[in-house]
């Protein structure tokens, strides 16, 4: 994986937060992208550039089980979110979507947005202002899910 800039979220971060519910009604994810965080940091979309991080603390992906969530990062490019824990079903559609989702309890405190970042999925560290955190580290498999675009392309290439 290559560095990238964070952008830093704080606790409980609900998916209402990442969109909010009136942009489901948009046609496509491209569309919806385009109000990624617009409550938080309406600028988001504009700043974030394929390979940067998010950054968040406990409990990422709250609320409405919504796959748009993980869906507009992914579009915007964001190469992994990366949290101190997340709501179980962000992390369950993350994966279904293909974004690496990557808990990593020390890191959200030692950085903020801005700071450079670099993840290797395969090791489980994280880097960021010449420190290493140690973090969740994916298998194999997981890894080969994730780059076969999610758990649902992964499994229609098995079905051919």
């Amino acid at each position: 994986m290559s560095v990238g800039k964070i952008f830093k979220f704080h606790n409980d971060l609900d998916t209402d937060q990442i969109i909010a519910s009136q942009y489901l009604l948009l046609p496509t994810i491209d569309e919806m992208k385009e109000h990624a965080f617009e409550s938080l940091e309406p600028e988001f979309p504009a700043k974030v550039k394929p390979g940067d991080f998010v950054v968040g603390g406990e409990n990422f992906g709250c609320g409405s089980s919504r796959e748009q969530a993980p869906g507009v990062l992914k579009a915007l490019g964001v190469q992994a979110v990366v949290a101190k824990s997340f709501a179980r079903i962000f992390y369950r559609n993350a994966i279904n979507i293909g974004l690496p989702v990557i808990v990593c309890r020390e890191l959200p405190d030692a950085v903020k947005t801005g700071d450079e970042m670099e993840v290797s999925l395969t090791d489980g560290i994280a880097v960021a202002n010449g420190k290493s955190y140690s973090c969740t580290r994916l298998p194999a498999y997981m890894q080969q899910i994730l780059s076969q675009g999610g758990l649902i392309a992964s499994l229609n290439k098995e079905a051919r």
